[in-house]
């Protein structure tokens, strides 16, 4: 027999199919990790496909070396899936495959744990087996009568209580055998609790109906904040599992996991296993067996989870669908949705999309009929949305108000904690200022790697690269002109708190950010502090933008809200909306109303004019609008072409001969073209590697010049030279 095995290195020369042999007592099956000789070395694969016979001389095809494990890591839904990986994101099969499996298992570095038990053997009379031991032998008859009376003990617990020496002196007279037993490294053990059923509203029934009922097997649920979308998730997945199928939800954000597995946990028990990043190793690789095993039948994460290990799916949920996280910016980089799609219809699963501000392709979609139109317009408590106040900062200035905070933003918040409400402060910047400028001659301190500011942080008196993770210690004067007479520009999270303490010192207040929250359960114990009122005010940025649901926050404080509509990107605007709509909607959740004060310098931009009176229709139809004119998508493809190397002269090169061969592509089909460029990236130097880039942009549904285009740009791939190719990318930067 004979296997065909991609092995594990991401190189376009060897971005194909080897054959290698086996017996049909060596247990390989389709889709089993297996050790296969490559060159001189040994190396991972995985079987994707099995023939009985070869096109290839016998006594050259080398055999299989080793199996990995009885069970195949793949089906054949998930090797399906690679294949489109492939295609859509144009990568290779090895790179696709890493995907579908946890990085610790790949690299071999984490396995089963097991622990050891020790038992009585069953045809033991515990008083005979005593009278046979030696008068000396203490240990070892209160070791006898514990088990007796205990049963079945750790071997950890035995040795801590009698000595190693007694536990090996009964097992070598066989009063006492071993067993192995397999520990399954749970996360968030904490979470289980019991939860009341919700009784869903007429509106959340008829919604589950919909998704059920639709022939479409895609569903938009446009739901305002707090309208209930959660308690519609879950009837949904209960009826699937029910049916005997497995389900997939998804969250954009690692610190909204816990809360959607403890709601899942509440209702479906051990049925539902965690996906993500922040876990351990171990939790990690046992949570992925679990559901690749049956014995979880729900995976719950953010991005990476849509690749669980599940098979017979009946529904695929995305929650915040909008969400910029869904697309991945480092190879492959792959949209949620898309994957998603491709499960859902493998398997005649649904797929449920689900938001407050959909995205302007899904909403155009459900427009056009191509998804199926779900939509709660009220909060399911009937209570209006928090009233959003803006206030203008220009008017502050000219007041002579210094502060990060307007004058209306502290009126709010005194009265706010004089009722012993609960308030959340937004700022999307983490650290305590975005630069450190010499005032002197002007000098802005960069990373070393990266064309970027470094972000001082207060903690840790630090310079942070919030790109490439580089950490330099504070200077004391200018590097250039040496000047010490440096000054902090903009504002982080670190600063917000620091002047809130100062206004409210008797304010109890957390901060949630990457810098607070890098350990697993980071997220997890802020948010529970918070939600069990330890804390008046969280200051945070996207972090606390969306999901969460505290009862006493009646006021939500936005700072620099109009920052992200000077992006140099298409989507600034949507991203704009999106934000200031989540943010306000974790406000006046329940009895009491709630408040949002926004604080901008464009108070009439029309954008933020749309998201303070929560009319997404409007914004909408003036968004689309604009698309369709300037021919951006969903109206038109963009297609962006990445040239980085550490030799900048050799970098420009090889951009200006892509751009020469691309040309002749574009001559010959300019007709389609909307644009055609190539220029610096606006990120210029990254992790130390400059930075070009070829932009085009094209009418839709022409894939066969994006595969063109493909095809073009990859052959300028090197060891010196990365190209990176990317269709619709989420970031142009």
């Amino acid at each position: 027999m004979f296997a065909q095995v991609i092995v594990d290195i991401i190189h376009v020369e060897v971005d194909k199919i080897f054959e290698y042999s086996f017996s049909e007592h060596d247990g390989v099956k389709l889709g089993s990790r297996v050790i296969v000789p490559f060159g001189k070395k040994m190396i991972e694969g995985i079987v994707i496909g099995i023939k009985s016979t070869s096109e290839y001389p016998v006594n050259k095809i080398k055999p299989i070396f080793k199996v990995l494990e009885d069970t195949p890591v793949l089906t054949e839904e998930t090797l399906a899936l690679t294949e489109f990986v492939c295609k859509s994101c144009y990568v290779t099969r090895a790179c696709a495959l890493r995907l579908l499996l946890p990085s610790e298992m790949r690299k071999g570095k984490i396995k089963e744990k097991y622990t050891i038990f020790y038992e009585l053997a069953s045809d033991i009379n515990v008083d005979q087996a005593i009278s046979q031991l030696k008068a000396s032998a203490k240990k070892q008859r209160e070791l006898l009568y514990f088990l007796a009376e205990n049963g079945k003990t750790s071997s950890a617990e035995l040795s801590d209580a009698f000595g190693r020496s007694a536990v090996l002196a009964l097992l070598k007279r066989q009063f006492i055998y071993e067993l192995k037993e397999q520990v399954v490294r749970s996360p968030y053990k904490q979470l289980d609790e019991q939860r009341k059923r919700v009784q869903l509203t007429a509106k959340q029934l008829e919604a589950v109906e919909s998704v059920e009922n639709s022939e479409k097997g895609t569903s938009l649920l446009f739901g305002v904040t707090g309208s209930g979308k959660t308690e519609v998730y879950l009837e949904i997945i209960d009826r699937t599992i029910k049916a005997d199928k497995t389900a997939i939800m998804l969250v954009p954000e690692i610190a909204l996991t816990p809360q959607m597995l403890k709601q899942l946990r509440a209702r479906f028990g051990d049925n539902a296993a965690i996906l993500h990043s922040g876990l351990s190793a171990g939790e990690r690789f046992d949570e992925w067996w679990r559901l690749r095993n049956g014995s979880a039948k729900i995976a719950i994460g953010a991005r990476s989870a849509i690749f669980a290990p599940l098979t017979n799916i009946g529904v695929i949920i995305i929650d915040e669908e909008h969400d910029g996280s869904y697309s991945s910016e480092s190879s492959p980089r792959y949209v949620t949705s898309e994957i998603a799609k491709f499960r859902a219809e493998y398997y005649g699963a649904k797929l449920v999309l689900g938001s407050a501000t959909p995205s302007i392709e899904s909403y155009n979609n459900a427009l056009n009929g191509k998804y199926n139109l779900i939509e709660l317009p009220e909060r399911v408590n009937k209570k209006p949305l928090p009233l959003v106040e803006i206030a203008d900062m220009r008017n502050e200035i000219r007041r002579g108000n210094n502060s990060f905070f307007s004058s209306i933003l502290k009126a709010e918040l005194s009265e706010c904690l004089e009722k012993g409400n609960q308030a959340m402060i937004f700022l999307n910047q983490r650290g305590y200022s975005k630069t450190v400028v010499c005032t002197e001659c002007g000098h802005v301190q960069k990373c070393e790697n990266c064309d970027v500011s470094l972000t001082y942080h207060r903690e840790d008196d630090s310079l942070l690269c919030h790109y490439c993770g580089a950490k330099y210690k504070m200077i004391s004067a200018c590097t250039e002109c040496g000047s010490k007479f440096l000054r902090y520009g903009g504002t982080g999270t670190e600063r917000v708190v620091e002047e809130l303490q100062t206004l409210y010192p008797n304010a109890r207040i957390l901060r949630m950010d990457r810098d607070t929250t890098q350990n697993k359960e980071g997220h997890y114990k802020i948010l529970s502090q918070f939600a069990q009122r330890k804390a008046d005010i969280l200051v945070g940025t996207q972090m606390i933008a969306k999901g969460h649901d505290f009862p006493f926050v009646t006021l939500v404080g936005i700072l620099d809200a109009d920052a992200s509509l000077f992006f140099s990107d298409f989507r600034s605007s949507e991203r704009t909306f999106q934000l200031i709509t989540q943010v306000a909607g974790r406000s006046g959740r329940a009895e009491e109303a709630g408040k949002v004060v926004l604080q901008t310098y464009q108070p009439s931009n029309s954008v933020l004019k749309h998201a303070i009176a929560y009319d997404y229709k409007n914004f909408f139809a003036q968004e689309v609008s604009i698309r369709k004119a300037t021919a951006f998508p969903p109206f038109a493809d963009i297609v962006r072409i990445l040239i980085s190397g550490e030799d900048e002269e050799k970098t420009l090169e090889v951009t200006h001969q892509l751009h020469d061969k691309v040309n002749l592509l574009y001559t010959q089909k300019r007709d389609i073209f909307r644009f055609f460029g190539s220029m610096k990236a606006p990120l210029k130097r990254l992790q130390n590697k400059f930075r070009f880039q070829v932009l085009l942009r094209l009418e839709s549904n022409h894939k066969e010049v994006i595969d063109e285009l493909y095809a073009i740009s990859n052959a300028f791939n090197s060891r010196s030279i990365q190209i990176s190719f990317e269709v619709n990318p989420n970031s142009l930067v």
